[in-house]
């Protein structure tokens, strides 16, 4: 074997074994690469694993604050309402102690007042009474002088004395500690009423106040139908009655608003459609009709006093003022 063969078969030798190793070293770094993704991809793997390990650690631990928070969120709830419990129990028992010690005071202080010579009454002021006498009005009362000026009931002791017809309104008041005012309101003696031989003596609003034998200085009414039974101090005139003495009161009324110096003695009331009344002084009779159109027939009656002074007579009003009637006096002859 020359030289150029044992070199070619040399080469060619060591040429399929470089190849070999080529081969070889290409495998390797394939299966490095394909080892290194491996390792990469167990990497990424387990670091997912750690990431979702990771994740359900994180939702375990907002879960279990989650269900801490609600559970003392629960625990303030029920401790504020305790609170609240506790805070209305101690008010009503403040609240009941308190009522418990002012109903105490308060009858501590009505058995001082009840049994304590200090509220003793030592004095009983009478006021507003013109015709009773004041030791009329303090007998009506009922009320004496050392009595306890809490042992008595006020609308009791003003009923006791609106007994008396004289009395229209009372009013009764406790000036501590021991002196009581009574102030009354009188009802006015207005007319006279004839009746058998005495005369009763009314308001204007027709309560008898009193029977009296003498007539006194007030117009006498007459013609009242009232029982003479009925008539009695404390009762009222009936119904008929008190309807003709509204007339009255007008007729009077319009008589004192143009004063002529003269009193109406008396006025007949006995027949509705003719009343009649009497000038005693003037010695003159009027006859007004009916209770139409007074005013008109008061002016006429004042008129013919004033144009007939002194002259006994009788003054006709009795007409329709309105209806060509006109007044007219008759002297008596």
């Amino acid at each position: 074997m020359n030289k150029k063969q044992k070199e070619k078969i040399e080469n060619m030798y060591y040429g399929e074994t470089i190849e070999k190793k080529k081969d070889e070293q290409e495998k390797q770094e394939k299966k490095k690469i394909k080892e290194r993704e491996k390792r990469i991809k167990e990497i990424n793997k387990n670091r997912r694993k750690e990431q979702d390990k990771f994740d359900l650690d994180t939702e375990t631990v907002i879960g279990m604050t989650n269900n801490k928070k609600i559970k003392n969120q629960q625990v303030q709830r029920k401790n504020e309402k305790n609170e609240r419990i506790r805070a209305k129990r101690n008010k009503k028992i403040k609240r009941i102690v308190k009522f418990t010690s002012l109903f105490a005071i308060i009858i501590g202080g009505a058995i001082f007042a009840f049994v304590s010579p200090i509220f003793n009454i030592q004095e009983i002021e009478i006021a507003g009474n013109k015709e009773l006498n004041k030791d009329i009005v303090e007998s009506l009362s009922n009320l004496n002088k050392g009595q306890n000026i809490f042992q008595f009931m006020n609308k009791q002791v003003e009923m006791k004395i609106k007994e008396n017809p004289y009395i229209e309104n009372v009013e009764i008041r406790r000036k501590i500690p021991n002196k009581v005012q009574i102030k009354i309101e009188e009802r006015q003696k207005e007319f006279n009423i004839e009746f058998m031989n005495s005369y009763a003596y009314i308001d204007k609003q027709g309560n008898i106040l009193e029977i009296g034998e003498n007539k006194l200085e007030l117009p006498v009414i007459q013609g009242i139908k009232m029982q003479e039974d009925d008539i009695k101090a404390g009762n009222r005139l009936k119904k008929e009655d008190l309807e003709k003495l509204e007339t009255v009161n007008q007729i009077i009324n319009l008589w004192e608003i143009n004063k002529v110096g003269n009193q109406i003695t008396s006025i007949d009331v006995t027949n509705k459609l003719e009343y009649t009344m009497i000038i005693e002084k003037e010695k003159k009779k009027v006859y007004l009709g009916d209770n139409s159109n007074l005013n008109d027939k008061i002016l006429w009656t004042q008129a013919i006093i004033n144009d007939n002074k002194n002259i006994e007579g009788e003054i006709f009003v009795n007409g329709d003022l309105n209806n060509k009637f006109k007044p007219r006096f008759k002297q008596k002859v």
